[in-house]
């Protein structure tokens, strides 16, 4: 059986795909912050789920966690980095932007070179992170956020070319959700709004694909391309 690890589980894409990937026989561990959440979930799931209670942004626990969830799978094949946060702070309220680059920008990190150096003992292994699509440009509504997933866009595709290098066999999918049906589907008037339940079908067909980059729902690789090449006067419209 397949072990993966899901970091931020109980809630949005992060639960779903967890649900998903039970249904696919694999055994799961799964972390977040709040524990009565991890604790219902395992409970429906008693044979196949294991929970861990971490914050990301406790790095002085986080490997030892992260360890400690890995010993009780057996070992791990897939590590989902799902956590994150994000907030509209027009105020720029440092303890706001502080916040979000704490969760997504050294969290992030953190797990993610924990993973990457695990797999590279084990020789084989797939790190999946779930960016967004606001990684591609600023915004001067939420500028922290939008900064921290373009930082993870980065990151991951430096992770890509360590593992090329290093010569063995490990994946890593940048997956960039549009609008997700979750709390984290930030602002007004919001368009193609995808389900939670296909947004993780979606990413679990792009992890069995090895997928580099992947938009989640699949329409928003247009405005992908979009905000690559907008000129920055446009921009200023939204």
């Amino acid at each position: 059986m397949k072990k993966v690890i899901i970091i931020g589980a109980t809630s949005g894409i992060g639960k779903s795909l967890c649900e998903l990937l039970i249904q696919q026989g694999y055994v799961v561990g799964i972390t977040g912050r709040r524990i009565d959440l991890l604790q219902s979930i395992q409970l429906q799931h008693p044979d196949t789920v294991y929970c861990q209670p971490m914050d990301v942004q406790d790095l002085s626990t986080l490997v030892a966690k992260c360890d400690q969830l890995v010993s009780q799978l057996g070992g791990m094949d897939l590590l989902v980095i799902s956590s994150g946060v994000g907030e509209i702070n027009k105020e720029l309220d440092f303890e706001v932007e502080n916040n979000t680059i704490r969760t997504n920008v050294q969290g992030f990190t953190a797990v993610a070179d924990w993973g990457m150096n695990y797999f590279k003992k084990q020789g084989v292994g797939h790190l999946v992170n779930f960016s967004s699509i606001a990684g591609l440009r600023g915004n001067g509504d939420a500028p922290a956020y939008f900064a921290s997933k373009a930082f993870q866009i980065n990151y991951l595709e430096g992770l890509r070319l360590n593992a090329y290098k290093s010569g063995l066999t490990i994946y890593v999918t940048d997956v960039r959700p549009g609008f997700v049906d979750t709390a984290m589907a930030l602002g007004d008037g919001l368009f193609w709004v995808a389900p939670v339940e296909k947004a993780a079908k979606q990413i679990f067909t792009a992890i069995q694909r090895k997928k580099k980059v992947v938009y989640i729902s699949k329409r928003w690789v247009l405005i992908g391309y979009a905000l690559k090449v907008i000129p920055y006067r446009f921009l200023k419209w939204f």
